[in-house]
């Protein structure tokens, strides 16, 4: 499957904004993934104040038959970077920063104390900015995702990426019960915190797969959910083929069972990313938990 179907056809993005933003993140050497991905959200979510910082470099340790980033071995965590990145959050007057990573399999924290870093300096630069985290597995190992839930985000997030029956294929490296415990020992250890994961579809889900993951989500959690079509980064070997593009309808069918559930928030839809409407979403929750006169540790 090549051809796009319509209901990918959005406004042209306006370009002088865009090649603003991208030259003021250029002028303090950090890098979002709204670039690199690509992402057809980036002007929407930059207009709202809003975006998505990478750290730890762009080589990824995994190989993820999804995923466009570079496999290998990775250079040395960069000591500046969290300042980089603080100064850019300042200066572009961001009310919400999300930050994510490639693996680091090879780091002994699995770059953890990056991310704490990182978190600290965001706050002492701009200490009304919100951040949301959305971290690799870590291994699953409790005390880096203590260290990452003590850091104190708004948002932790970690993504399941696809449903049990597929997840091998697509993510051979990484354990999709293994994802599920992650989300589990974020929760357990701070019940107030909200907990985020997210499934691409089109790579050969079924409905029951679907409604599957989504239990086994809240069961271990989760708060929050995306759902948005997977596309494949590349035509070579490496990367999966599209199967199937999902229908607008069935995005809102699927948003549907996911809210019956009982998740407090869910964006769903052929163009939506890991940080879609991130901002909407936390506030959305806060809301929610605010009228059922609960309050956020």
């Amino acid at each position: 499957m090549n051809r796009l179907p319509s209901w990918f056809r959005q406004p042209f993005p306006e370009q002088e904004k865009v090649l603003n933003f991208k030259a003021f993140l250029k002028s303090k050497h950090v890098y979002t993934v709204c670039q690199g991905a690509h992402c057809p959200n980036l002007t929407r979510c930059w207009q709202q104040k809003v975006a998505t910082f990478m750290i730890l470099g762009d080589v990824c340790t995994r190989a993820c038959r999804f995923c466009a980033v570079t496999s290998g071995t990775p250079k040395a965590v960069d000591e500046k970077e969290p300042f980089a990145i603080a100064d850019a959050v300042r200066d572009a007057g961001l009310d919400y920063v999300v930050l994510t990573s490639v693996t680091r399999d090879d780091l002994k924290d699995q770059g953890v104390d990056q991310f704490c870093r990182t978190m600290s300096a965001i706050r002492s630069h701009r200490e009304e900015a919100c951040i949301e985290v959305l971290v690799p597995d870590l291994r699953a190992d409790p005390l880096l995702i203590q260290k990452i839930i003590e850091c104190a985000p708004q948002v932790f997030g970690h993504n399941i990426e696809t449903v049990k029956r597929l997840s091998s294929v697509f993510r051979p490296q990484a354990d999709y019960h293994r994802s599920l415990k992650v989300l589990r020992i974020a929760k357990d250890h701070a019940p107030g915190i909200f907990v985020k994961s997210g499934l691409m579809l089109g790579l050969g889900e079924t409905d029951a797969d679907i409604m599957e993951a989504m239990r086994e989500l809240l069961d271990h959690g989760c708060d929050i959910l995306t759902l948005g079509q997977y596309l494949s980064p590349s035509r070579t070997s490496r990367h999966i083929v599209v199967q199937r593009f999902v229908h607008p309808d069935d995005f809102q069918r699927y948003k549907d069972k996911a809210l019956a559930l009982g998740f407090k928030g869910v964006v769903s839809g052929p163009l939506v990313r890991s940080s879609y409407m991130a901002k909407e979403m936390y506030e959305a929750c806060c809301a929610k938990n605010l009228a059922a006169g609960r309050t956020l540790i």
